[in-house]
């Protein structure tokens, strides 16, 4: 199993360190792997996002395989038992940033694709290897969706090999509360942002946000607060942000999450807005978007659900049917476009972002073989 070809080309990708922004040396290395193993075509778009085809004997629909290249960092590097970038491989396992997150996927679709059968397929199967999905979910997508116009997208995030449709989304939340600086020494001139804000923080804590029986509860959750002027020396502060990170259940709009807030009456004089993130690709592009990423979810009884829950089954696979409880580039292709979307990939959500990350390698191979088992599923004559 080790020496398999989609595990030597997974630690090719390992050690390519490619932090959101600095993905070019690991499109690279893809690029060159698709047109090593037969893709029709790869093409780099001018976000640096990759784009490989593979054709079937005859016109058909457009199966899109999606995973993203970006990691994380690594704050600590000193408690990782194995070299982040080395793709070590122990006890059945390569270790390494990435390898759950989402490399293995990665290197997994490609190679699913490489084995196809073209005279057995109509339509084509495409590999999208997108830039910046740790910082703006599904934003490197849609020039992709708009090029290709796929009827299905497969995301490769991590499912345990279970097949996921649904996911919750995600948004970013900016409270900002303004006050009067004064001189510490005499607060009663001034107003203290920050005891404006918060009674806002407490009347927060107490809104319920809802439950979906596939998506699980809806979550809003305070990730920083910062006064300014920062530090205060002497002052009292003139302004105080907190921010919040809210996952979304369908349904759920920009509108309707910050008018929910807006009309508690704590919050009364207490701003609030969606944060807007821009990001710098690796091409010299920039993204920019409102970091509000739709829920999406579709019934167990769709088509296409069916169709990737018998291909999964044919690879030897009994995948339960569930749902993402992070955001993932679905939430441009589901969420937004309406695109008929499942997830699929190997590990588990929670090796994401952790130190020691790892994926097994069992779980490559099969999720090789599981994708393979759609494309045939979808595609298939």
């Amino acid at each position: 199993m080790e020496n398999s070809p989609v595990i030597h080309f997974l630690r090719a990708l390992i050690q390519q360190t490619s932090l959101s922004g600095q993905e070019s040396a690991v499109i690279q290395t893809v690029q060159a792997e698709m047109r090593r193993v037969g893709f029709d075509t790869v093409e780099v778009d001018r976000h640096g996002s990759l784009i490989g085809t593979i054709s079937g004997h005859a016109p058909g629909h457009t199966l899109l395989l999606d995973a993203h290249c970006d990691t994380v960092g690594i704050i600590t590097p000193e408690r990782w038992t194995h070299e982040p970038f080395a793709g070590t491989i122990a006890d059945g396992r390569m270790y390494g940033r990435g390898t759950s997150d989402m490399k293995g996927a990665l290197a997994a679709m490609v190679h699913a694709a490489a084995q196809v059968d073209r005279s057995r397929i109509a339509g084509r199967v495409v590999v999208s290897v997108t830039v910046l999905e740790e910082v703006l979910e599904g934003v490197s997508l849609q020039p992709i969706l708009d090029a290709i116009r796929p009827d299905y997208v497969v995301i490769g995030e991590s499912t345990r090999l279970n097949l996921n449709h649904g996911g919750r989304g995600r948004a970013e939340i900016l409270l900002e509360a303004i006050g009067k600086p004064a001189h510490s020494s005499n607060p009663q001139v001034g107003v203290n942002a920050i005891h404006k804000i918060i009674p806002a923080l407490q009347a927060i804590e107490a809104v319920p946000l809802g439950h979906d029986d596939l998506l699980g509860p809806g979550i809003m959750v305070l990730t920083d607060i910062i006064s300014d002027p920062y530090p205060g020396y002497s002052v009292i502060p003139g302004r105080c942000l907190a921010t919040y990170d809210r996952r979304l259940l369908v349904g759920e709009t920009i509108e309707s999450v910050t008018s929910g807030l807006q009309s508690l009456p704590s919050l009364a004089g207490v701003n609030i807005r969606v944060v807007e993130g821009e990001h710098h690709t690796y091409t010299g592009t920039s993204l920019r978007s409102a970091k509000f990423f739709p829920a999406w979810k579709f019934p167990a009884e769709h088509p296409f659900v069916q169709k990737a829950l018998a291909g999964l089954r044919s690879a030897g696979l009994n995948p339960a049917l569930g749902a993402y409880r992070f955001c993932t580039n679905a939430a441009s292709s589901a969420g937004i476009y309406g695109i008929p979307t499942i997830g699929f990939g190997p590990s588990s959500e929670e090796m994401a972002h952790i130190i020691d990350e790892y994926i097994e390698i069992a779980d490559v191979l099969a999720a090789q073989q599981g994708y393979l088992g759609i494309i045939n599923a979808v595609l298939g004559r």
